[in-house]
């Protein structure tokens, strides 16, 4: 079965780029264009795609309005194509909070071969979407949130989480939940450059943690979270007695850069037993050999569940090869982590 694709953007070029590059392996079938929402709003019904590429900046409804209406009325997988701006960084940040299930960053026109990357990277975005369970999670009722009204830990404990697609999101969810006695977290979220130092800054503003873009050799402090910069791969390393970021560019591992096995694998080998972790959302098998080793190590290992995740890849993966020690839907990861170190606290 194709998947079947609405392209939405006020540019004729790019609709026309956009329908050439989506059909291009042949399982993707672009089945119409519209230059504005209120168009758009119309061939949704006449067309009933699977997936929706959505444009911010248009005439007559901006994106971020339409996409609201859209998933209260009428919830579907959207992928938004997003300029790289600290502007369009922002307003996609937002756009999947609303509920985009992902985003691509448009090609620069300078880029020797980038419009063949990013044809490749916009196809995996929209086969992920079309797996993505947006109308259930637009119907779910929440877990009642847990309260957790301490997460302290002895020294040398740390927090370590990874996701992907829908992990925006859960990313804030779990974050939110966290008190500032927490140990330090260090966050894998697949996502390009550009785009990771504003989603450290908007996890800074609703949560209350300190939260960075991680820079190589900062030391992690309790009541920080640190996110790894994209196009980079983030370690954990001790030197000089203190658990440090370090920031390389080394070959992608497990199709990604920054990658969660990489920084599961680093925190099993540094961390150990004090060390808990999480995997939520997204497409693929990214993390689970790393947070298999973390369990292999002692630490304490949680999946987001099937109920609660946009896209339950990584966590099933994770979870069929043993990697994690018990799933819990999204608003109770926090506690479940936090329980965990209590323990540490209490063993130690």
């Amino acid at each position: 079965m194709s998947i079947k694709v609405l392209v939405v953007d006020d540019s004729a070029l790019i609709r026309e780029v956009l329908t050439r590059t989506l059909g291009h392996d042949g399982d993707i079938v672009v089945v119409g264009a519209a230059e504005d929402p209120i168009e758009a709003r119309e061939k949704i019904k006449a067309l009933n795609p699977d997936v929706v590429t959505l444009d911010i900046e248009m005439p007559n409804m901006n994106g971020l309005q339409f996409l609201d209406k859209l998933m209260r009325l009428h919830p579907l997988p959207v992928v938004m194509v997003s300029t790289l701006t600290t502007k369009g960084a922002s307003e996609t940040l937002l756009a999947l909070e609303l509920g985009a299930v992902d985003f691509v960053a448009k090609p620069n026109a300078d880029l020797a071969g980038g419009l063949e990357a990013f044809g490749e990277n916009l196809r995996q975005k929209v086969r992920a979407a079309s797996h993505s369970d947006v109308q259930s999670r637009a119907m779910r009722v929440a877990s009642a949130r847990v309260p957790v009204r301490t997460a302290a830990a002895p020294a040398g404990a740390l927090i370590a989480i990874g996701a992907s697609t829908g992990g925006v999101e859960a990313v804030r969810v779990v974050l939110s939940d966290m008190p500032s006695d927490c140990p330090p977290i260090v966050i894998a979220q697949h996502m390009p450059p550009g785009f990771t130092s504003r989603f450290a800054a908007r996890l800074n503003e609703v949560t209350d943690l300190a939260v960075f873009e991680a820079a190589d050799r900062m030391p992690l402090e309790v009541g920080h979270a640190y996110v790894a910069r994209g196009d980079h791969h983030l370690r954990v390393e001790r030197s000089s007695g203190q658990l440090k970021c370090r920031l390389t560019q080394d070959e992608p591992a497990s199709g990604h850069r920054p990658s969660v096995d990489v920084l599961f694998e680093s925190v099993a080998k540094t961390v150990g037993p004090m060390a808990v972790g999480a995997i939520l959302t997204g497409m693929g098998r990214d993390g689970a050999r790393g947070l298999k080793l973390m369990r292999e190590a002692g630490a304490f290992t949680v999946g987001q569940s099937q109920s609660s995740a946009l896209v339950y890849g990584m966590p099933r993966v994770a979870f069929e090869e043993g990697a994690v020690v018990e799933q819990a839907p999204v608003e109770v990861i926090a506690a479940r982590l936090a329980a965990a170190l209590t323990r540490l606290k209490s063993a130690a």
